[in-house]
């Protein structure tokens, strides 16, 4: 299912608040940015027990209940998991990858709130949650009865909203002070092969890591848990950020001409995390038009180019993804300072072309 509009984390409990306590919610979302864990502190903030079905581990019969017999009659008693007496939050957790033939035994459960001769409590919710097909997931399609049944809500992730919570949760402080500085880190689109990806559930798992292992974890033993749970460019990019964390050795100190570009051929992460602080500082600090370009900036100017040049000596793709276009083909510094760059560095333009 395509999303026309999406939510971020912080605005679910209250949609959470006006729809699920009237209709049923289907929670649409990426694999690992928090559906299950917004479900359930949402319920928890009702008063309301999280009472969680998975999907993908039912058959008909688990929600259908066995027979008996009463009075000469066949009675069909669904499960104690089910069927309570107090009101509670039913979460259908990867509802969208069950069976069809459990999709269509949540019909009436979801839409009359009941099954079979047992009926929800009254103030009972009812949602449901899944990943996309988009995502890589395992996701079967939903039929159009199902669908109808639902109020759908589409996920997606938020830096601002997580950083909250991390803040609130123990996050280990290097994912905190990374993820202020790269937001798009955050989460990245589940790949086509069996590789790591970044998500906000793999970054708390690298946090969980860190705290384990303490400030002490060498360098190797750091590289096999972040590559392990990232994103291959972010874990890159992260094992670069801890060796500055490390050595107190940041884009500032070459800034100002006390540090040069780390050189090392080990130190190939630390350069390029560097390199993209460095982009990143031009962005922010050059002006969009060469005529607003005051003298100051000039400097700034020629320190960057000077800098670009040294980058390039050392390694002239590190120096290419400084002056690279964004995904869409669009540059991202201004044109007036690539188009002196060009002139100043031909073979580097060049090359990124």
């Amino acid at each position: 299912m395509q999303a026309a509009v999406t939510v971020t984390p912080a605005q679910i409990p209250e949609l959470l608040l006006g729809l699920a306590t009237v209709r049923p919610v289907f929670l649409w979302g990426a694999p690992g940015i928090g559906k299950s864990s917004l479900v359930r502190r949402f319920a928890e903030s009702l008063g309301l027990e999280c009472v969680s079905l998975l999907g993908t581990q039912l058959a008909p019969e688990d929600l259908i209940g066995v027979p008996q017999i009463r009075d000469g009659r066949s009675v069909f008693c669904p499960p104690e998991i089910i069927a309570r007496d107090e009101p509670y939050c039913l979460f259908l957790d990867e509802l969208n990858a069950a069976t069809p033939d459990v999709q269509k035994a949540f019909y009436s459960l979801i839409l009359d709130r009941r099954i079979g001769s047992y009926e929800l409590p009254a103030g009972s919710i009812v949602i449901g949650a899944g990943n996309r097909a988009t995502d890589n997931a395992l996701a079967r399609p939903i039929a159009s009865a199902l669908v109808n049944r639902l109020t759908h809500v589409h996920l997606r992730a938020s830096g601002a909203d997580w950083l909250v919570w991390a803040g609130e949760n123990g996050i280990h402080p290097w994912v905190t002070d990374y993820l202020v500085d790269r937001p798009d880190h955050l989460w990245s689109q589940p790949p086509k092969t069996e590789e790591p990806f970044s998500t906000p559930r793999s970054w708390h798992m690298l946090s969980d890591a860190l705290h384990s292992f303490g400030p002490d974890v060498d360098e190797q033993t750091l590289k096999v848990i972040v590559h392990g749970t990232l994103t291959p460019a972010h874990a890159v990019s992260f094992c670069g950020y801890a060796k500055i964390v490390r050595h107190t050795f940041g884009i500032e100190a070459i800034l100002k001409g006390d540090a040069s570009w780390p050189a090392r051929l080990e130190d190939r992460d630390l350069l390029y995390y560097l390199a993209e602080a460095f982009r990143g500082r031009l962005v922010k600090e050059l002006p969009r038009q060469k005529e607003h370009v005051s003298a100051s900036m000039r400097q700034v100017s020629y320190r960057a180019k000077s800098l670009l040049v040294q980058l390039a000596e050392i390694s002239v793709e590190v120096a290419q993804t400084v002056i690279a276009d964004d995904a869409d083909g669009l540059p991202v510094l201004p044109a007036w300072f690539l188009i002196d760059a060009a002139r100043d560095m031909p073979r580097l333009v060049e090359a990124r072309r």
